[in-house]
């Protein structure tokens, strides 16, 4: 399969979960149309340090699209897939499409129930030592699984960090790499307390 794909480091979509974007970019105008003039599909992919793909990623499909009066495009892509990059195909376009093979993980719908408040609690003391406000009334009516996507699409972890989550292969591999991070960013957050 080809498909279109859009370099956005710290913009992580992950299968069954939505990602709004504000387009404004000429050549992601143009990619856009392109997705709507086939199949609506879109591959959100992290960049490394030299501007070379990263060679996995997660490809959506518009499900809302809003031409604004400045000519921006307000879309939201729904995550279908993640997929391995097979090759870039040579294009006139000023936006990159590549040939890519779609692959199955975090399958399993559901894990323990007490992954889900331990998570959560982490999650919690990391929001507050980040300066991060956000509706945790929300957030905790999400299944474990959904809790665990949302706290890596959203939380300011870095690109690296962001796309091995991405790479992993299960929900349980995805709950123990998150609740590590958040460990260790509590407790670098607390050292870099005591220094000053």
């Amino acid at each position: 399969m080809k498909i279109p794909i859009f370099p956005l480091n710290g913009a992580i979509l992950f299968p069954k979960t939505n990602l709004p974007l504000n387009i404004f970019e000429e050549r992601y105008l143009d990619m856009v149309d392109y997705s709507l003039s086939n199949n609506r599909l879109i591959g959100m992919v992290q960049q490394k340090k030299d501007n070379e793909l990263y060679n996995v990623g997660c490809y959506g499909k518009i499900t809302v699209f809003n031409e604004m009066p400045d000519k921006r495009y307000l879309i939201n892509l729904e995550g279908i897939s993640c997929f391995k990059i097979i090759k870039e195909v040579d294009t006139r376009s000023k936006f990159r499409i590549c040939e890519i093979e779609a692959f199955n993980n975090f399958n399993n719908p559901s894990l323990e129930d007490g992954f889900k408040s331990k998570i959560l609690d982490s999650f919690k003391k990391y929001n507050k030592a980040k300066n991060i406000n956000i509706n945790f009334d929300d957030v905790s009516k999400l299944d474990t699984v959904d809790l665990l996507k949302f706290i890596v699409m959203i939380s300011p972890f870095d690109v690296s960090v962001k796309q091995m989550f991405l790479e992993l292969k299960s929900s349980k591999e995805l709950y123990e790499n998150i609740l590590s991070t958040l460990e260790i960013e509590l407790a670098s957050n607390q050292e870099s307390g005591l220094v000053n």
